[in-house]
């Protein structure tokens, strides 16, 4: 029997072919204008976190600013967040995969814009393939006393 993974996601993740990620860590002292690192490619994003690859590892918890380059948008989506997991990535390019999930949407001080929730479920729509885009199917079982 296989190993089956569990996904405890609860929103739907999608690829954006050709959008790519900029970012900069939250510190103190950190220049408003300079990323630590520009124009890594976004392997899947979803309305509540993206993953993507880099040269440079990131630590757990740490709260990072993203400035996501979308192909055809002149404007890029800025979103905070926290990264979540970091792992070695086996490709040739880059050496580590992230996953950041965003801070939750809202007006206060380390929130995220609310309407870059309604591009992100905009382009949703626009990249999900119908059949993955419908509620999954649950068996349901009876139970005895």
């Amino acid at each position: 029997m296989g190993k089956k993974e569990i996904d405890r996601r609860s929103c739907l993740r999608f690829e954006i072919p050709g959008a790519t990620v900029s970012y900069k860590k939250k510190t103190l002292l950190s220049s408003k204008e300079k990323h630590d690192e520009e124009f890594c490619p976004v392997l899947d994003i979803s309305r509540g976190g993206l993953r993507f690859l880099t040269q440079k590892p990131l630590k757990i918890n740490s709260n990072v600013n993203l400035k996501i380059a979308l192909p055809g948008e002149k404007i890029p989506l800025i979103q905070k967040g926290r990264v979540r997991w970091a792992s070695f990535y086996v490709g040739k390019s880059y050496k580590y995969q992230i996953g950041v999930q965003f801070d939750p949407y809202g007006e206060k001080k380390r929130q995220n814009y609310p309407g870059n929730l309604t591009k992100i479920i905009a382009l949703e729509q626009k990249f999900v393939p119908p059949e993955k885009s419908e509620p999954k199917k649950t068996e349901k079982f009876d139970v005895e006393n």
